[in-house]
């Protein structure tokens, strides 16, 4: 049975990586220090031989004991209202933590899948984005602590590939939604439909003409198994090209979810990007792969996961202060 290190593991996307290799007859060690994680989106594994759990931070020295066959870094804050509040631990993942599990994948021979981010392109000036575009990213801006440590992490685990010939792959995840998505992170997905089943107005920041494009996690995931195990170590474009502005977006919410909110306008946060829809021709090329759930039925099955939700969860009005 081979070994995979998914860090990250109780979060969103991580949660949803150790089912699809537990399903795939890996044995997966989960990793987590929880500061943005949440164990209920893996205690349904705890009752598994092939699945462990390890309450750590990935800035800090890792030990596995021994073979690993391939690592997933996927632990950091991923939100705007997280990476705000704890800057520092931000960057600190992205390169304290990269360069210790380049190391150990290094000390393992094992290969290594990075999940960087769409937003190493910053508010792009091309569109849509391809991997061969460089950005524009604000580097002291306040949203520069996860676009710079997200451009780091590519650029450290090039050179551990071009120094020490490690088996590296690198992601560019674009925005991606579905079940497991924590309400009240600050993404416009969570955040109207919160805002939606408690009654409250929605909320748009700017004019709602700036645009997005979702990936439902299930497709997203898919195209990250097949980044792994595929041959090409440059950064790849993960997400969905189906572009709408958040204007358009909450008005398919208000019909989702059966609502008659109305739709607020608030200043737009410094640095937020205007455009944002991945070209995913290499993926298409190289992975042949690309997405097939539709918006429709992708939020069809996230409404039902929120609406499963506690009504204590629902009107959980912060994650968590961090000030520990």
């Amino acid at each position: 049975m081979q070994k995979v290190l998914i860090t990250g593991a109780a979060g969103f996307l991580g949660s949803h990586l150790c089912d699809r290799f537990i399903a795939e007859g890996f044995h997966v060690i989960g990793m987590d220090n929880l500061i943005t994680g949440d164990l209920k989106n893996i205690e349904h594994l705890f009752k598994l031989e092939n699945f462990e759990f390890y309450n750590h931070d990935v800035s800090k020295f890792i030990h596995v004991a021994n073979e690993l066959d391939y690592i997933l870094h996927f632990a950091s804050p991923a939100s705007p209202i997280d990476y705000l509040k704890i800057p520092i631990r931000t960057l600190k993942v992205g390169s304290l933590g990269t360069h210790n599990l380049l190391g150990l994948a290094k000390e393992k021979n094992a290969r290594i899948l990075i999940a960087s981010t769409s937003e190493v392109y910053g508010d792009p000036l091309v569109h849509p984005q391809t991997e061969d575009y460089y950005g524009n990213v604000n580097t002291i801006g306040p949203r520069g602590v996860y676009d710079e440590a997200k451009r780091f992490q590519e650029s450290i685990t090039m050179a551990y590939h071009t120094c020490h010939g490690l088996e590296t792959r690198i992601a560019r995840i674009f925005n991606t939604y579905g079940p497991r998505m924590r309400l009240n992170d600050g993404r416009v997905v969570p955040a109207f439909i919160g805002q939606a089943l408690r009654g409250e107005d929605l909320t748009i920041f700017g004019d709602g003409l700036q645009t997005r494009s979702f990936c439902y996690v299930d497709d997203l995931i898919e195209g990250i198994y097949k980044l792994l195990f595929s041959d090409y170590v440059y950064p790849v474009n993960i997400g969905n090209p189906n572009e709408i502005s958040i204007k358009d977006f909450a008005e398919e919410i208000i019909k989702l979810t059966n609502t008659d909110q109305k739709v607020i306008y608030k200043p737009l946060p410094i640095n937020d990007p205007l455009q944002r829809q991945p070209d995913i021709t290499r993926a298409k090329e190289i992975l042949n792969w690309e997405p097939k759930i539709g918006r429709a039925e992708g939020m069809n099955n996230t409404l039902d996961y929120f609406k499963s939700l506690s009504k204590e969860e629902l009107h959980k009005s912060d994650h968590r202060d961090f000030s520990e």
